[in-house]
């Protein structure tokens, strides 16, 4: 085991209150720390929430970070609006955090994994906790379209879902191999999404009547039109509790999206459908490669491999989310990082480096 260095210089301060005032800017803010080994001091940690402070699941993002660097840190513990990180040397190897609470897990996985990306040695990492949670993308939308398009970047990453975790039960289980690429990082150039070779719609059900999913399929056929053969309903029977999702898949020649609609009590299972539909819709319409939330998602790895590597990313995508724009500024603060984002009538394009 390589010997720890812990950063004295300065840490860089980040104000958590910024943009849209969550648990983003706490997690791009450990990503960048654990890349650059400086270390940062975050204040008024989501400060744009209810419930402001370190929950569960952001305590565990931070502890998983330490873990993998062999850090320092003052403030971590539930509740603490403060945090000074101090990022030692990366360490790959093989992890287990448990969030023990419903709370996402594939943030807690965004977290590590950029930084694992640049490690000398393959990492595997294994998470428990919410898999399938309405306020982050669910592990389908990590393994389906986040993932491979890292692939395309250099890295080889595997994946498994071994346990179903819905909100609020959680107790989801799923793990990720990364190994890292064996020279640099590639930039992405994602300007059109080609021909669409492949569509699916998947309606999930666990420990509730599969009527439910039967009826968000009949609506999602109603209004896509597409083929029978392209609508599933699945019923999962490897969860802690109960959950609904309905998934839209679309593999496209250059990039896979997905698009998903939770089910919730008291929502009617045609809303649930709708919602997914919706954003399909709007996705298509606008004719770019990337959809809103894969961009929002792409921004940390593909500044990470500009600032270390001189690689040079471009992207169309859907107006950005605020989530976006906190992570260009993120991205700005500390790496110097020039990212350009032009309007094109309903759609942008970013440019990194």
């Amino acid at each position: 085991m390589k010997a720890q260095r812990i950063s004295t210089t300065q840490p860089i301060p980040i104000d958590g209150s910024h943009g849209e005032g969550g648990g983003q800017i706490l997690r791009s803010a450990l990503t960048l720390s654990l890349v650059t080994g400086k270390p940062v001091q975050l204040t008024n940690i989501r400060a744009g929430r209810k419930k402001p402070g370190l929950m569960r699941q952001h305590l565990t993002a931070v502890r998983a970070a330490a873990q993998v660097s062999e850090a320092e840190m003052e403030g971590d513990q539930v509740g603490s609006r403060t945090l000074l990180f101090r990022p030692g040397t990366l360490q790959p190897g093989q992890y287990e955090f448990l969030v023990g609470t419903a709370g996402s897990g594939t943030l807690v996985l965004q977290t590590v994994l950029p930084a694992l990306m640049l490690a000398d040695a393959r990492s595997e990492i294994t998470v428990e906790g919410g898999t399938h949670n309405p306020w982050a993308p669910p592990y389908d939308f990590l393994a389906r379209a986040y993932l491979p398009l890292l692939e395309q970047m250099g890295v080889k990453l595997s994946a498994g879902l071994a346990r179903y975790g819905f909100y609020p039960a959680g107790g989801g289980r799923f793990s990720v191999g990364i190994e890292p690429p064996a020279s640099a990082l590639q930039g992405l150039q994602l300007t059109e999404r080609g021909e669409i070779r492949q569509r699916a719609v998947t309606a999930v059900v666990a420990h509730l009547p599969q009527s439910i999913a039967k009826r968000e399929i009949d609506q999602a056929r109603k209004k896509l039109g597409w083929p029978a053969d392209c609508f599933h309903i699945l019923e999962a029977k490897n969860s802690a509790g109960p959950g609904n999702i309905v998934m839209i898949e679309l593999h496209c020649e250059h990039v896979r999206e997905l698009f998903t609609g939770f089910g919730r009590q008291g929502v009617r299972a045609e809303h649930v459908a709708k919602s997914a539909v919706d954003q399909v819709r709007d996705y298509l319409a606008a004719d770019v490669p990337v959809g809103r939330h894969l961009a929002d998602q792409l921004l940390l790895p593909l500044g990470i491999a500009a600032w270390r590597y001189g690689a040079k990313s471009r992207f169309r995508t859907l107006p950005l989310s605020r989530h976006s724009e906190t992570h260009m500024h993120i991205l700005r603060t500390f790496l110097d990082l020039p990212i350009q984002v032009a309007e094109e009538g309903a759609a942008v394009e970013v440019r990194i480096g």
